[in-house]
């Protein structure tokens, strides 16, 4: 034993065992339950098929483009640099794939995700490129230009198809209950039952919850819709049900009333049982998109960036209107005119159905639609109001009498609403966006259902491809609202394809 040993005996820190508690043990780092191994495991298994189609697809485009390249190159350019038709591809693919991997596109947080995972990889396509297109111009280099007119378009595409692909197999996945990751709730009971409700029940959103912890109750279960989970107590109840449930995710929806030092002694608890601690908050209801986190001093702060209704972001949603509607309507135009006959042949009387709607900033316009009901449906609805099935101030029967036979298919597969396409040309619609309301329901709104009409109603919305009729109303509107607050071109793009989707295979339309 040297002096220095005598000197100084070993160290023991204090290790934390509990919240609150300690013990003086030698410090030894946390070993990883059986619950974060699993999910490593999957996640490894996930990002490898993720990493293995990205390569294939990134170096087949960058092959097919060098091919186009070889058809159209001169025999003198080979004869100078026969090397062009190899170089080129290999260095398109390599940084192309490195891009893939240094945005993140693959990573755990994005699995499936949607929208966040497309635009990730669209960013790491267009930043490879533009590095690849200013060094070939700086060095006066020959062949990216067929690389950029067709490995980019088409390697683009493919790798969103592919990426959807693998997002349709992982929700599926999902639903049998497995890649997704075994959640414990914490909170109020409350915030508890509003993050199982926000979650859902099959797991598809990638959290699969399998028991909760209730703060400021005393119950041995919590049941939420036709779902009951077991509900862990006691000081240390987070970690003791990460253990016992096998449970690799903890998620705090609320935390106890005057200790604000809970969710740092709890992720120290945490090290070793459960892979991450996910911080659950209601104002990402409506600012998600528009949170950022910034330290300062040690200090994180949580940015939230105040919303804009106007603006070059409106112009370009605009003119997207205006090319989706035109399009549409021009494709759609004989299918448009055998609607319109089987209207007249099953009830006569007028083709489209008018009527007053809100838009923005509370201008009334006349919205237009394929008639689906009988000409004095409007005179019948009085007798009709005690058998309202919708929510909130909406009206709804599934088994409404005053719909024709025809109105039935059309309301089913929402053809009745495409003449609203008109109404984006003339500028009172937007494509994407709220549903519109009528008169009668905007006077029923408060303060907060208000901003519905900051901008223009959509033909579609998150509200079509979120359950439509089936809806509540306060769900209904915090759908509304968060899209309000949060839209961007790529989202309505997204919510386009979805609404296709559920057109073809409709739920919650009557």
């Amino acid at each position: 034993m040297s002096a220095v040993d005598e000197v100084v005996p070993a160290l023991h820190l204090p290790r934390f065992t509990s919240l609150g508690t300690a013990r003086t043990s030698a410090s030894v780092a946390p070993r990883a339950s059986a619950a974060i191994a699993s999910r490593q495991q999957w996640e490894r298994r996930f990002r490898t098929r993720l990493r293995v189609t990205d390569s294939t697809i990134v170096l087949l485009s960058c092959v097919l483009a060098s091919v186009l390249s070889l058809l159209a190159t001169s025999p003198q350019v080979l004869a100078t640099d026969p090397w062009v038709l190899l170089r080129v591809p290999l260095s398109t693919a390599i940084v192309w794939a490195i891009a893939l991997g240094l945005l993140n596109t693959r990573e755990p947080a994005i699995m499936g995700s949607g929208a966040t995972e497309y635009t990730r990889v669209l960013h790491a396509t267009g930043l490879a490129f533009g590095a690849l297109a200013i060094v070939y111009v700086a060095f006066e280099w020959q062949g990216i230009r067929t690389q950029l007119f067709f490995a980019l378009p088409a390697g683009a595409l493919a790798l969103l198809v592919s990426r959807w692909v693998a997002r349709r197999w992982l929700v599926a996945q999902r639903a049998l209950g497995r890649y997704s990751s075994r959640t414990v709730v914490v909170g109020t009971r409350d915030d508890v039952e509003y993050a199982i409700r926000t979650l859902g029940d099959e797991g598809r959103l990638g959290y699969n919850v399998v028991g909760t912890v209730v703060l400021d109750d005393q119950i041995g279960s919590l049941s939420v819709g036709t779902e009951s989970y077991p509900v862990v107590s006691g000081d240390d109840a987070a970690p003791r049900a990460a253990a016992e449930l096998n449970a690799d995710t903890i998620m705090v929806a609320g935390q106890p009333a005057g200790d604000p030092t809970y969710i740092k002694r709890l992720a120290w608890e945490l090290e070793g049982t459960a892979a991450e601690l996910v911080l659950s908050s209601r104002i990402a209801d409506v600012a998600g998109p528009r949170m950022s986190l910034r330290p300062v001093e040690g200090m994180p702060l949580i940015h939230v960036r105040i919303p804009t209704f106007e603006g070059g972001a409106y112009l370009i949603k605009r003119a997207l209107d205006v090319v989706a509607s035109a399009a549409f309507l021009l494709l759609f135009s004989p299918f448009m005119a055998l609607i319109a006959l089987a209207i007249k042949i099953d009830d006569p009387g007028p083709v489209f159905f008018q009527q007053e709607r809100v838009g923005r900033d509370g201008r009334t316009f006349k919205m237009v639609k394929f008639r689906s009901m009988r000409i004095n449906a409007e005179a019948e609805l009085a007798k009709l109001l005690e058998a309202n099935e919708g929510a909130g101030p909406l009206f709804k029967m599934k088994d409404d009498p005053r719909v024709t036979r025809i109105g039935r298919i059309l309301r089913k597969y929402s053809l009745d609403e495409v003449p609203q396409f008109f109404n984006v040309l003339r500028g009172d619609m937007s494509v994407v966006g709220p549903r519109p309301p009528l008169p009668a329901e905007v006077t029923a709104y408060n303060g907060t259902v208000f901003r519905r009409l900051y901008i223009k109603p959509g033909i579609t919305g998150p509200w079509q491809v979120g359950g439509r009729s089936d809806l509540s109303w306060e769900e209904s509107v915090r759908l509304d609202l968060r899209y309000v607050e949060n839209w961007s071109v790529l989202s309505d793009i997204v919510l386009m394809w979805r609404t296709a989707k559920v057109m073809i295979k409709p739920e919650g339309a009557y």
